[in-house]
């Protein structure tokens, strides 16, 4: 319960990572227990996150 986590004990993890020149950062998380990707984005002072999605608009999920 207390004390460091394991690293393998992360439930989410960085797929890719990409710097947008005066703009922010990109991030693609993946879910470790669902598989389901997230876009992240940080922009200025603020972020966000959202499901991404494919060219069907289905949850894009990794197996």
């Amino acid at each position: 319960m207390f004390g460091r986590k394991k690293e393998e004990d992360n439930r989410f993890y960085i797929k890719m990572e990409e710097n947008i020149p005066l703009l922010g950062k990109i991030t693609i998380l993946v879910d470790s227990k669902t598989g389901v990707n997230y876009i992240q984005s940080w922009v200025g002072s603020g972020s966000g996150i959202t499901p991404l999605l494919d060219e069907d608009g289905k949850v894009i999920v990794d197996r």
